[in-house]
């Protein structure tokens, strides 16, 4: 969507930090033991006493209020019996719409001890969304946000999931624009304008460079196989850069 008056700025404002406030509360939930399923459930309760409904679950009924999704799991992991475990990777994708307006927002998180790649790698994925953010302006190429998330993912030699793209949001949870490229796209020739509202959601891995379909209807696993990370916020794009909704508050 764009941004058309103070209303709309304001419901944005208002789903964008619940989002971010459930994203972090679950986060910091995460304890070894516990079942994916309990962890959707702190987050569906947040949601619901803030009168929010789950994006994912109204829309397209996933069987869960958030995605969650462990290891070799790279996005739109069910929640269910599956227990997380010390050393585990765990994306937790939260969406959610109140009041018409809809906002999205993920991140990554290692559990426990882990690996140094692993938490190298989790600490990158931040930095690679933020490098993405920092393009964010009206007027600027939308490509220019895939381009400095390459070349921050070259330089630090890590790779890209190049078919999970970032998209625009607002009235709905996947409007236009569509399929923002988080990794360089030379037929990307579209422009950010002023109030423009989409995600900005790098997928950096150790070495995948595609997401597969699984056994179900909904889990996505890296291809090939390696550790993969995604932080995602959601931006409005102004003449003085990103304003980022999705911030916890």
């Amino acid at each position: 969507m764009t941004l058309n008056n103070d209303d709309d700025l304001r419901g944005m404002q208002a789903i964008g930090r619940l989002c971010g406030n459930v994203l972090q509360h679950m986060g910091a939930s995460i304890r070894p033991g516990m079942t994916t399923a309990e962890l959707d459930l702190i987050g569906r309760r947040m949601l619901e006493e803030a009168g929010a409904r789950s994006a994912p679950e109204t829309c397209y009924e996933f069987p869960g209020a958030t995605c969650i999704s462990v290891n070799e799991e790279v996005a739109h992991g069910i929640p269910g019996d599956r227990v997380i475990a010390e050393g585990d990777l765990v994306n937790i994708d939260v969406s959610a719409e109140l009041d018409g307006f809809f906002a999205d927002t993920g991140a990554s998180f290692a559990v426990g001890r882990v690996a140094p790649n692993l938490d190298r790698l989790c600490r990158d994925g931040k930095r690679a969304m933020w490098v993405g953010l920092k393009e964010v302006k009206a007027g600027r190429p939308l490509s220019a946000i895939g381009n400095a998330i390459g070349a921050f993912a070259r330089k630090h030699r890590y790779t890209l999931v190049s078919n999970l793209a970032s998209h625009g949001v607002g009235r709905s949870l996947h409007e236009e624009p569509s399929e923002i490229a988080t990794w360089p796209d030379r037929h990307e020739k579209r422009t950010m304008t002023d109030g423009l509202v989409f995600t900005v959601e790098p997928f950096l891995s150790l070495g995948a460079q595609w997401a597969e379909n699984g056994d179900d209807d909904w889990t996505l696993y890296s291809d090939p196989r390696a550790p993969t990370v995604q932080f995602e916020h959601t931006v409005v794009a102004t003449k003085n850069g990103p304003l980022i909704l999705t911030l916890p508050g």
